[in-house]
């Protein structure tokens, strides 16, 4: 089943981000912090942009990073639900 374009499997509840701070990784996480919402990532202009976003779509709280800074971008696939 398609959601928004992606398979329903693929957006995940967690993602993980590790950067290059001037020779010290430094890892961060944005989490789904509440059931309904989920994670995205968007990519444009040498941004990476992790997004927490309601049902609707609506952002709730975003984080930024330079795409030449980050080492790795882990997204964790949210539960399958059993039907």
């Amino acid at each position: 089943m398609l959601e928004n374009g992606y398979a329903e499997g693929v957006k995940g509840d967690r993602v993980e981000i590790v950067i290059d701070a001037g020779g010290t990784p430094r890892n961060y996480e944005v989490v789904a912090t509440k059931a309904g919402r989920r994670v995205e990532v968007t990519t444009g202009r040498g941004i990476v942009e992790v997004s927490e976003v309601t049902r609707n779509g609506t952002p709730v709280r975003t984080a930024r990073f330079m795409s030449s800074r980050i080492l790795a971008l882990v997204e964790h696939p949210k539960d399958q639900v059993k039907e």
